[in-house]
């Protein structure tokens, strides 16, 4: 019989563990009577067993169902890990043999990193650990007009990349290697494979709809290098000429038809000042740099799909083999709606946020602040994989794949927020003894006098005569409501509301939240947290943010 429900146990622990839930009865029963065929005449039985087993398990924390499952059962715990790594990991990249593996993730750095980046950033990174190759942080950033780069953020993304665990190989800034752009643009004109343009932007659209080419696009290779030379020192202004690859006119795509790799720019760069006049557009500029880079693979938006075509004209001029690509949709995140880092650096500079960190952001850098841990960010998008398929998905999949970071080393505290009072009759003042953490053996005290504080939401469901259990202190009857007093009960009943409570010598605990700010009061002990995500009982998890003159500011994590 101790066999049967040691079976029954592991089994039911499997489940538990694999699906975060409770277990299912018919599910452990079905796997009982499988893997023991001979105790199907007993299955009644067997589904009393398992059923109480069940009961049992429903009442252990997911970290403590999992220590039991590893404790028991190893072998199932090693299934596990294998299955999840077989359904979890991103698919294999096609290879060449001896084919060393080089990926870039390449952002604008006009703002902060969003998760929409952490996606790219975490993805390329784990394909080149997978395969022993190289990981490039590229800045694209040769637009010093329209997504202008931030300096700070150049330094950002390097932070944000280490706090994920993918720190590049190489890091290479775009801006800085206009020279070898230019380079290449010669000897594009000198194959007859670029001209510099001088129509109005509508004018060449009219020659584009009818598939006509545009009367500079037969101009000798001298006027032409002739053109691209004033271009670089600033002789035309800005929408006066451009420089365009020569592709096919007659392309069923107008997307296609001689595309605009250079243009004038007279605006100075946060990074390289006013050195450069001519501009590439992202087309050109990553085109080049995956070639002089190296890059094996491209994993890129499958709403990019026009830039690799436009890109591969270019390849085929200079005689170059692309880079092989794999397309996948969007994220979107349901409570975020779509994002975009421009619109939210308008936003931040015009004071609707607080800045990149604000809590209410998609930002890492709010993220990191609200007490996020990096591996729950690796697992949540690796988990997603490469899809063409758009994907909408909600923060609670990344929160549940947080909890189980930070539920193994969060302290718990006690947090009341719109506090009242509740004076206990003929009280003392006491030492409250509670667990820091539900399995370890530390316990943190909690000092007080009669008078305690219980958060309004409590407070709301009280009436006169109802007992409440202030938990690790004493059960209180409720004899009077304004103002709230309670007399202490020596005999505890079952089936008694349990509810956090703060002492009077508490201290002030601000809380901001992606949808506002509250307001209480807390454990004293709660200010030696500061810089760690702790457990605010019946309220979530925080990061505890600031010590100020009468308490602590907290971030919200989930």
């Amino acid at each position: 019989m101790e066999e049967t429900k040691t079976e029954i146990r592991k089994y039911a622990l499997q489940n538990a563990v694999r699906y975060e839930n409770p277990p299912k009865e018919d599910a452990v029963l079905k796997k009982m009577l499988a893997e023991h065929p001979e105790l199907r005449k007993d299955a009644k039985q067997i589904s009393i067993l398992v059923k109480e087993e069940i009961k049992k398990i429903k009442s252990m924390s997911w970290e403590e169902q999992a220590k039991e499952l590893n404790r028991i059962a190893p072998e199932l715990v090693a299934k596990l890990k294998e299955k999840e790594k077989r359904e979890v990991g991103l698919p294999e990249l096609p290879l060449v043999k001896g084919e060393k593996v080089v990926m870039r993730f390449a952002p604008n750095p006009n703002g902060a990193a969003t998760l929409g980046s952490a996606r790219g950033i975490i993805v390329n990174s784990e394909y080149a650990k997978m395969y022993g190759g190289k990981f490039i942080l590229r800045f694209d950033d040769t637009d010093p007009v329209l997504k202008r780069p931030m300096l700070e953020a150049y330094d950002w993304y390097l932070e944000d990349c280490a706090w994920l665990d993918a720190e590049p190989d190489e890091v290479v800034v775009a801006s800085e290697r206009m020279d070898l752009y230019y380079k290449y643009v010669a000897e594009l004109i000198k194959k007859g494979a670029a001209y510099v343009c001088f129509c109005p932007a509508d004018v060449f659209k009219t020659y584009k709809e009818q598939k006509k080419p545009c009367p500079h696009r037969t101009a000798y290779e001298e006027e032409n290098m002739d053109s691209w030379k004033k271009m670089l020192k600033g002789v035309y202004e800005e929408k006066e000429a451009v420089l365009r690859i020569k592709t096919d006119m007659a392309s069923e795509d107008p997307a296609l038809r001689d595309w605009v790799a250079f243009r004038v720019l007279k605006r100075e760069h946060p990074r390289v000042g006013k050195k450069y006049v001519a501009w590439p557009t992202l087309d050109f500029e990553s085109a080049i740099e995956d070639h002089l880079l190296g890059i094996t693979h491209i994993i890129r938006g499958k709403d990019l799909m026009k830039s690799e075509k436009r890109q591969r004209f270019l390849y085929d001029h200079l005689g170059w083999e692309y880079p092989r690509t794999m397309l996948w949709g969007k994220i979107k995140m349901q409570e975020f709606g779509k994002f975009s880092t421009s619109e939210l650096r308008k936003k931040i500079e015009r004071g609707d946020y607080e800045g990149w960190d604000d809590p209410r952001l998609p930002t890492l850098k709010a993220l990191r602040r609200r007490g996020f841990q990096p591996e729950a960010i690796r697992k949540f998008f690796i988990s997603i994989g490469v899809t063409q398929t758009d994907i909408a998905v909600s923060m609670k999949n990344l929160y549940a794949e947080n909890r189980k970071a930070v539920d193994a080393f969060a302290s718990r505290y006690f947090f009341v927020r719109n506090p009242r009072e509740l004076r206990l009759k003929d009280g003392q003042s006491f030492v409250a003894k509670a667990l820091k953490h539900p399995s370890k053996k530390e316990y943190r005290e909690i000092r007080s006098s009669n008078t305690v504080y219980i958060s309004g939401d409590d407070f709301a469901k009280l009436n006169e005569g109802k007992r409440i259990r202030l938990k690790f202190l004493c059960d209180v009857e409720i004899e009077n409501i304004e103002p709230l007093v309670g007399k202490v009960v020596e005999t505890p009943l079952e089936d008694v509301p349990i509810i956090q409570w703060a002492p009077s010598e508490g201290i002030e605990v601000e809380v901001k939240k992606p949808g506002g700010i509250d307001k209480g009061i807390g454990e004293p002990l709660i200010v030696s947290e500061l810089g760690n995500v702790v457990q605010f009982e019946r309220y979530g998890f925080v990061r505890i943010d600031s010590v100020v003159e009468k308490g602590v500011v907290a971030y919200f994590t989930h």
